[in-house]
């Protein structure tokens, strides 16, 4: 199966804009049977949904909270004419009652010392004071979407426990792998962040790079 990102992207203002961590879920999704039914969770622009219908999936389906998000992957699925879902939806909550053979999620995953809940464009990235907020949700009910054989794919930083994830999908039943990993400089919020970070210790002093892996978990057949 050939996966596509597409280099231009209608992205309003507050919608997520695809870096690195959408670029390396890109990479680990062209190594999975992508299967009938795809699940794309925290859409943003819909870069994701779009590489897995242009690439044959017979019914996408994606999810966003924002619905500057849920207008934007409309219409970059309109203007390719590819069939992808788009639905406003508070994590999967709109598509609990679904089996999909393949989900991929980019969830919120900086860490942020500000225990208000995030609104506006934060909301795509921030994860709470542990970076977990969004991540511990996802893991206790991907496992109940995924058909059997189905596989998860998510992308999250080292910073905010890998093992965490990892032991929460497996106490689940799923089998969990560490798949691809990149270091990555930070960008701006991180950046704004680094010096909090430093003081909670969650970073070495001066460090201004995170490592992003993707989680791959399998639900058995």
């Amino acid at each position: 199966m050939r996966y596509e990102l597409f280099v231009w992207l209608f992205r309003p203002p507050g919608v997520y804009r695809p870096q690195g961590d959408t670029w390396l879920l890109a990479e680990a999704l062209r190594t999975v049977r992508v299967g009938v039914r795809v699940l794309d969770v925290g859409t943003g622009t819909g870069a994701l949904a779009l590489a897995a219908a242009r690439g044959g999936a017979a019914q996408v389906v994606a999810v966003d909270v924002c619905s500057h998000a849920v207008f934007a992957a409309r219409v970059n699925a309109w203007l390719r004419r590819l069939p992808v879902r788009v639905v406003r939806s508070d994590l999967v909550d709109a598509v609990r009652d679904e089996a999909f053979d393949l989900i991929v999620a980019n969830p919120p995953y900086v860490c942020s010392s500000d225990t208000a809940h995030p609104r506006g464009p934060r909301r795509a990235w921030d994860g709470g004071t542990r970076g977990r907020a969004v991540l511990d949700r996802l893991c206790a009910v991907a496992p109940s979407l995924l058909t059997p054989g189905g596989t998860l794919l998510m992308v999250q930083s080292a910073l905010c426990g890998i093992e965490s994830t990892v032991d929460l999908l497996r106490t689940a039943g799923l089998h969990v792998t560490v798949g691809a990993r990149r270091r990555q400089q930070f960008g701006p919020v991180m950046t704004a962040r680094a010096h909090d970070l430093e003081e909670r210790g969650l970073i070495y002093p001066e460090q201004r790079y995170e490592e992003l892996v993707v989680i791959r978990a399998e639900q058995r057949s």
